[in-house]
């Protein structure tokens, strides 16, 4: 399941946020990927979508340890997008990579923490 939120910010603020946001939880900013750049460098026309990567490796490490499949979902992945105008946040949704990894209740755990992040970048 995807999850999809709303944001009150334009892609770039709300990148911004999240960036700012993953700073201040003490988390590994891996990279944010500007899928619409890449696109226009090309010629070619997308409407703006920016991928956000990041995670814990003190988090992820045992999941991955548990799980080394998880490994293909890992680090975490946030996109931002623009759907008409409407700045939206989408992530898979953390009890669905519990479940595609059968994760145990300790390891799906360390991935609620996409949901308390998100939800802190779109509040208005």
């Amino acid at each position: 399941m995807i999850v999809t939120k709303r944001s009150p910010r334009t892609v770039e603020e709300t990148v911004a946020c999240l960036t700012e946001m993953i700073a201040a939880k003490g988390l590994k900013l891996f990279a944010v990927f500007d899928h619409s750049a890449e696109a226009e460098a090309y010629g070619l026309s997308l409407r703006d979508t920016k991928v956000v990567v990041f995670g814990s490796p003190v988090a992820g490490t045992p999941v991955m340890q548990a799980a080394p499949l998880a490994a293909l979902d890992l680090p975490l992945k946030v996109l931002v997008w623009d759907d008409e105008g409407e700045t939206k946040v989408s992530y898979l949704a953390p009890t669905e990579l519990a479940a595609r990894y059968e994760l145990a209740p300790d390891s799906a755990t360390r991935l609620a923490g996409i949901d308390v992040i998100t939800d802190a970048v779109v509040k208005h």
